[in-house]
């Protein structure tokens, strides 16, 4: 098998996961792949590279995978979030130009808009992608699996089991990826069906497929959900309220729990976004360190506050817009709608006293327009909350329309008019009947009603002369009278009428609002911008953060670094050192005593760089960091009953995924590699791993990787390089006991002190004594015997009493049981070497 190689396209922002098929495979098409642009100039002029692109969006996770004519490659893009209004796919498809895009016929509005938008019907010869679609059923998930399996790739051997392919698989396709395995699966459909490229071989030829390559954007930072995990920047626990258990889960103790201070629903959805993606655009961590800074400055604590009372008010806008664009609005919409725009009228007056120097308040001095205030004042017009809290409905405020003030008058005065109307018909009717009421009744009308009398048993004594029953209800009888038509006739139906009119005018309101709608999809916007910004400016100030220097140099060097969740938890947190790159060297090998905070290190070097990667502000004194673009991690072996794996085989892929796509801008971070088989063959695995990485010289990602196998230092398994650094955590023996002093220096420890931290786990002293004297004849090569076993010259004369005993036997004698004494003496002489 070849040695998987790493190889770059499109600019750079594609890495290869396979190897491709080697020269003595195939020369000939291996060769035409490889030709150089100055070489095949004429070549490219005359067939340019055709993209075949399939892509989901599901759950608010964009999944993508397309097929490349030029290389004959497939690449796919891990699961990442995008937003309703799909920016990052508008993004990739900018960049990638494809001339057909797949997507399922099962597919969200807002994807079905931007396909419409984006694409054409006419086989793209418009110059647009054509738009291809697929029954749902072609995207399934394990059918899209099998898919993957049967996939002939030149570098992995045909005679592998499906076992032993899905083992080969998980170390270059993130199997996790739902979504994006779904678009894998529809464009291998797609591709089987057009036989893209041997249109016109025989149909035993397949689309060749020589390679599979990772895509990404090319101001992403690549971070899989492994890392997520165990640098525990999300952590979801399950809601400890009994009402909430059937609702989803809540954040726990993690990175994005501690920084989201966010005020308003759309910030905390931006920040989650920001981590989910996070950035190598110098200019635009920046910008937001610019922000930020400005915030954590003590003279603007008060103006700090003041926006995040503001920022509380503003409510989810893309959903008001929607239910008026359906006709649905409710009076809480109302409500909503008028405290965002009124307190986005206050955010932009703020924002246009502060400087124009942060680019953010030059935004938000530009998009707040006049157009909040126009449609603020027409809202406190025309809108009558107090009215609509009271009827549950939208209503309209006096001098609004004549026409619904007259109406409302005559409603309001009608209790006393009627009260008349009913003395006049009480004269007109039998004198049996001691009392009558006119009353109003919405969409019916006017009714006379009167008490039912005795006499008044079935429906035929209902009948009254000169009045036309209509209804029986608790006890009274309604009437229309000849006064009650007249009414009808003279007044209406006031309600309906009120509300119709009422609700004319709503819609009127609700066009209105629409045409202005583009402003407050911009206070969303920069309001969600705004809100996390001030978020991570408080979270730096009570945690004494400090701004990290961003540069394009490959460095990280961290003065006094600290765990951001860790110090939360302790009542005191030892700083350290954190430096790679340049003179420093890339490679830092750390070595010390269990429970000595190797793990906590190593965490704390990915959730620093990752924090400086989303803009924020780092636990540390001084921080100069360059522009990492993936972080990967093994550290916690994550579950594997799913996945059908073994641990180690995670472990294992984990490690492969990070020595296949690192590059030199790549941070690496590995916690006791190999420990999860013989102690042997994980030393050398993890001494292989480093060689690999120690070969590649400057080109070599940042390593720091913790270990126990001291032998890898001890027995010269490693080159002498510039590029190493071994490091250890301060440790000393007082007594019986192991103080931990948590500082980090240099060097190697050479003793692990397991037996102290057998004792501080809670393991039984007898057990921990055992342990230290195997450890110690193991060490000094002797002979280990075992305890449970009485010493050899002790059974030596145990079988010579037992012989002695045998020889005086009288076997001749009755009365001698021979079967008791093997059962007695033999056996249970035997039963303890057993």
């Amino acid at each position: 098998m070849d040695k998987p190689m790493r190889a770059t396209d499109h600019d750079g922002h594609a890495e290869r996961l396979a190897s491709p098929v080697s020269n003595s495979a195939t020369p000939g098409r291996q060769q035409a792949a490889g030709v150089s642009e100055t070489a095949a100039g004429h070549e490219d002029d005359a067939s340019q590279p055709e993209i075949y692109a399939s892509l989901l969006w599901h759950g608010g996770q964009l999944g993508l995978a397309y097929y490349s004519t030029r290389e004959c490659a497939l690449y796919f893009m891990p699961d990442v979030p995008d937003a309703p209004d799909l920016r990052l796919l508008r993004k990739v498809v900018e960049e990638l130009q494809p001339r057909c895009l797949l997507t399922s016929a099962k597919q969200d509005r807002h994807l079905a808009d931007f396909l419409k938008a984006a694409g054409t019907e006419n086989g793209g010869r418009d110059g647009k992608p054509e738009i291809a679609v697929f029954p749902n059923v072609d995207f399934g998930l394990n059918i899209s699996k099998q898919r993957m399996l049967s996939v002939n790739l030149p570098c992995i051997p045909a005679h592998l089991t499906e076992a032993e392919r899905i083992m080969y698989l998980a170390s270059v396709v993130p199997f996790e990826s739902a979504t994006m395995l779904r678009a894998l699966g529809g464009l291998l459909k797609l591709l089987e069906r057009r036989r893209i490229g041997v249109e016109l071989e025989d149909p035993s030829v397949s689309v060749p497929i020589l390679a599979l390559r990772k895509f990404t954007l090319s101001d992403t930072v690549h971070i899989d959900r492994d890392a997520y995990c165990v640098l525990q920047i999300f952590k979801s626990e399950v809601h400890p309220s009994v009402y909430k258990l059937a609702s989803g889960l809540k954040e726990g103790l993690s990175l994005f729990g501690v920084m989201n201070r966010c005020k308003s629903q759309w910030g905390t959805k931006l920040m989650r976004l920001w981590f989910m993606r996070p950035t190598k655009n110098l200019d635009e961590l920046n910008k937001r360190l610019d922000v930020i800074q400005f915030f954590t400055l003590a003279r603007n604590s008060e103006l700090v506050r003041t926006l995040r009372d503001c920022l509380k008010h503003i409510k989810n806008i893309p959903l008001i817009l929607k239910r008026m664009t359906l006709s649905y609005t409710k009076v809480n919409d109302w409500q909503g709608l008028y405290k965002t725009v009124y307190n986005a009228v206050y955010i932009g007056d703020t924002c246009r006293s502060l400087s124009m120097s942060v680019e953010l308040f030059a935004k938000i001095s530009q998009t707040f327009t006049d157009d909040l205030h126009y449609i603020a004042r027409l809202i406190n017009k025309v809108v009558d909350f107090e009215g609509g809290n009271a009827e549950n409905r939208f209503t309209v405020k006096p001098n609004v329309d004549p026409a619904i003030d007259e109406k409302k008058r005559k409603l309001m005065g009608l209790s006393d008019f009627l009260t008349e109307v009913a003395r006049n018909e009480l004269t007109l009717l039998d004198n049996r009947i001691p009392s009558c009421c006119v009353i109003y009744i919405p969409l019916i009308g006017f009714l006379l009603t009167i008490p039912r009398l005795p006499s008044m048993v079935d429906k035929n004594d209902f009948e009254i002369e000169g009045l036309d029953f209509m209804f029986l209800s608790e006890d009274r009888l309604h009437y229309r009278s000849a006064r009650t038509k007249e009414l009808d006739t003279m007044l209406g139906d006031l309600h309906c009428e009120i509300r119709d009119l009422e609700t004319a005018i709503m819609y009127q309101l609700q066009a209105k609002i629409l045409e202005k709608s583009a402003v407050l999809y911009d206070v969303m916007e920069y309001a969600a911008q705004l809100d996390c910004l001030i978020a991570m400016a408080v979270v730096a100030r009570e945690n004494t953060y400090t701004r990290p220097k961003l540069t394009k140099k490959n460095i990280v060097n961290i003065k006094d670094g600290r765990h951001p969740l860790m110090e939360l938890c302790t009542g005191t947190f030892v700083s350290n050192p954190i430096s790679s790159g340049e003179d420093h060297g890339k490679i830092r090998i750390l070595t010390g005593p269990n429970s000595s905070g190797k793990s906590v290190y190593l965490k704390e070097v990915g959730l620093i760089v990752f924090m400086a990667l989303i803009g924020s502000y780092v636990p540390a004194t001084e921080a100069d960091i360059g522009l990492i673009d993936g972080i990967y991690t093994r550290i916690q072996s994550r579950e594997s009953v799913s996945v059908g794996l073994s641990t180690f085989i995670i472990d294992l892929n984990q490690v492969a995924t990070a020595v296949n796509n690192a590059t030199e801008r790549s941070l690496v971070l590995i916690d006791e590699f190999g420990k999860g088989t013989n102690s042997v063959d994980g030393l050398s695995l993890l001494a292989a791993v480093l060689r690999h990485w120690v070969q590649q010289d400057m080109k070599c990602p940042h390593i720091f990787l913790s270990t126990n196998f001291h032998s890898l230092v001890q027995l010269s398994l490693l080159p002498s390089s510039t590029l190493l650094r071994y490091l250890t955590l301060e440790t000393i023996q007082d007594g019986e006991e192991l103080v931990f002093f948590y500082q980090l220096k240099e060097g190697v420890s050479t003793n692990s002190h397991t037996a102290n931290i057998a004792i501080l786990a809670g393991m039984p002293p007898q057990v921990v004594q055992r342990g230290v004297q195997v450890s110690e004849l193991y060490r000094r090569g002797e002979p280990i015997r075992r305890i449970d076993c009485p010493a050899k010259t002790n059974q030596f004369e145990g079988f010579k009493t037992l012989v002695n005993t045998f020889l005086q036997l009288d076997l001749s004698d009755p009365s001698v049981d021979l079967q008791e004494f093997l059962s007695k003496d033999v056996l249970s002489f035997a039963t303890p070497e057993l």
